[in-house]
Formats: C-alpha cells, structure tokens, sequence
C-alpha cells in the first residue's frame, strides 16, 4: 500500500469516525470464511457496517478526528473489524447472537454516544442499552399515562353527573 492509498483509507476512516455516533471494535479473527460471510449477512440485515480495517489506520483516524476515543486506542491489536450503527445496541446484539453459534466475534471495545467501552465483558451491558427512539417511545407513555388516568375519570365522572342531572330534570317535571 503505498502513502497516498494510506492517507486516503485515514482520510475515509476519519471521515466514518466523525459521522457515526456509535462505533464497535470487534476481534473476528479465526473465523472461517463461511462463518464470516455470515456476520457479514446478519450485519447487513441488522443495519450495522462492517469493515476489517488496519489497526495503524484506524489509530491514526481516531487522532485525526474531532472526537475523544480515551483509552480505545490501546485495544487495537491483532485482527479488528469496525462496526458502525445508527442504534447504540444493534451491534451488541449482533455479536450476542452470533456467538450462541460461535466463540467469536469478540468485543474490545465500543465508542457509543461519547462514552467508551473497553472489554468484552461489557457486552451484555451494551446490549441493554435503549436506542433514542425507545427511550422517547418510554418517555410518551409516561407522559401520556396521567392524561389518560385524567380523561377516563372525567369521563366516568361526568356520565355520573349527567345522569344525576338528567334523573333531577325528570323528577322535577
């Protein structure tokens, strides 16, 4: 590879860093290539990008970039394969899936909204974190569930009300 295909894989791989909000570092290493067509395919279909990149690359793209990685330069050994996602645990959720068939993919580490995280025992975490849309889906519920308390017991109320004035109105005739 020479320099200027280099710096343009930094450039590319900046340029992927500044846009996503949630990149995956993963060990894919040992795999064959039928398992890794596999991840590959359930990758696609869970909307997660994957790249197999240079760990020199990659190093030098997160320090090119605006954002803080911490510590999660110091995971960039052996084989690593980035996964970038719109949804902060969709590629937890994949890797958690795919290795009930497999020991691997490995997790080393994830940058996800800002925060870093280092390990593969952090995946079941990861895994429960809630997407944007599901914390504002739970956030509507909660706040649609004392309106609709109010309504129903307006509603139950003044049926009782109205009756109560209806029964006096033909009494009084």
């Amino acid at each position: 590879m020479t320099r200027e295909e280099k710096s343009q894989v930094i450039e590319d791989l900046t340029a992927e860093l500044a846009n996503n909000a949630n990149i995956y570092l993963a060990d894919i290493s040992g795999l064959n290539a039928g398992t890794t067509s596999n991840l590959r395919r359930a990758a696609f279909k869970a909307n997660v990008q994957m790249a197999v990149v240079k760990n020199t690359l990659l190093e030098k793209a997160m320090e090119a970039s605006d954002k803080d990685f911490g510590d999660l330069a110091s995971v960039l050994k052996g084989n690593t394969s980035v996964m970038y996602s719109e949804t902060g645990n969709a590629p937890a959720k994949l890797i958690k899936t795919f290795r009930k068939k497999s020991e691997k993919p490995l997790l080393k580490g994830a940058f996800i909204e800002e925060a870093v995280y280092i390990g593969d025992d952090q995946l079941d975490m990861l895994v429960d974190i809630k997407s944007k849309e599901e914390l504002l889906g739970e956030i509507v519920g909660l706040l649609q569930s004392p309106a609709k308390n109010v309504i129903s017991a307006l509603k139950s109320g003044g049926g009782t009300i109205a009756g109560l004035i209806k029964t006096l109105s033909e009494r009084s005739e």
